[in-house]
């Protein structure tokens, strides 16, 4: 028997339920992977909750990122054997291949041989984070050395990743916080810059950092009101690229600025990169060269065991934390 994590009706983390189920033989394509670690994301939050972008029938399993030991491989698989030492790409839906279980069957094509210096941890955090802030920074927008880039929601596992990308590229990340607390430990992690927009001029000091000429990227999960002050730093045909919506309040159209410069308003999930076999190649080898040199390094801001899951899932809604809460067994 293996155990599982499922919820049999949306709510709070106390919905959250282990049970045992038999996990059958991999099929083919697919391997067996003993799980050691799990890196938790907002989105299963939201799925719990049922405001998730996919509904999934109830009881449903959730998760979307895993790292562990093949045990078994199924038929066709060539590339993995028994015994490698595997992180997992984000599924387009967890209802169908939930990650929160000590073992699970997945993909072989989804599966990835991660470098041997990552911590099963660290591995089980990397790679929703890091393919989500690539897909924008570099994959999209195209990020250059030398230019500014404002990242807010700067604390987040994707946050933080965004920052390391950017300083990777030669690129200058301007860290946005709503309070001071962070903006030390943000300079520490690797912001050239921390704004903390309840507490200063945003827009003001993104005129300054930009000597005047305005910013071209911003990478934002959280809209709501900030649109306005962001867009105004904006430079003439800028980009903001928007991830998320955090923000409970309601998020104006910045008509002025996005007429005036002719700027591009993007919305993005990281499933458009998944979907595109060329596009998800080119991220893992960039993020795979990244975490190899050490240049990308996933902060791990708390460890739970198995059995506190619903513990690691309020902890995240807690916002207290800096980087990726992770579950290990």
């Amino acid at each position: 028997m293996t155990r599982i994590v499922r919820f049999h009706e949306f709510g709070a983390a106390d919905v959250l339920r282990i049970e045992h189920v038999d996990l059958p033989a991999p099929a083919a394509g697919e391997v067996q992977i003993k799980v050691k670690a799990l890196g938790l994301n907002r989105a299963e939050v939201l799925m719990r909750s049922g405001t998730y972008i996919e509904t999934p029938s109830l009881p449903s399993g959730l998760g979307l990122e895993a790292a562990g030991v093949i045990t078994r491989v199924g038929a066709g698989v060539t590339a993995l054997r028994e015994g490698d030492a595997v992180s997992v790409m984000p599924p387009i839906s967890m209802a169908e291949w939930p990650t929160y279980a000590e073992a699970i069957n997945y993909p072989a094509s989804q599966v990835v041989c991660h470098p041997s210096s990552l911590s099963f941890e660290m591995a089980a955090a990397a790679w929703m984070q890091y393919l989500t802030a690539y897909g924008a920074l570099v994959d999209i927008a195209g990020l250059k050395a030398g230019e500014l880039v404002v990242i807010t929601a700067a604390s987040s596992s994707v946050g933080l990743a965004a920052i390391q990308i950017a300083n990777l590229l030669g690129a200058v990340p301007v860290a946005v916080t709503r309070r001071c607390g962070k903006a030390d430990a943000l300079r520490q992690a690797g912001a050239r810059h921390v704004i903390a927009s309840e507490q200063e001029d945003l827009g003001a000091r993104l005129h300054a950092l930009s000597e005047g000429r305005g910013v071209r990227m911003v990478f934002d999960p959280v809209a709501g009101p900030l649109f306005a002050p962001l867009t105004a730093a904006m430079s003439r045909g800028g980009i903001l690229i928007e991830y998320g919506g955090l923000s409970a309040q309601p998020t104006p159209f910045p008509l002025g600025s996005v007429l005036g410069k002719s700027l591009t308003l993007r919305g993005y999930l990281v499933h458009e990169v998944l979907r595109d076999p060329g596009r998800l190649q080119a991220a893992q080898r960039f993020i795979l060269d990244g975490l190899a040199s050490g240049a990308l390094s996933p902060v791990i801001a708390r460890t739970f065991a198995f059995e506190q899951i619903a513990d690691a899932h309020c902890y995240l809604e807690s916002n207290e934390q800096m980087g990726k809460v992770v579950v290990r067994f």
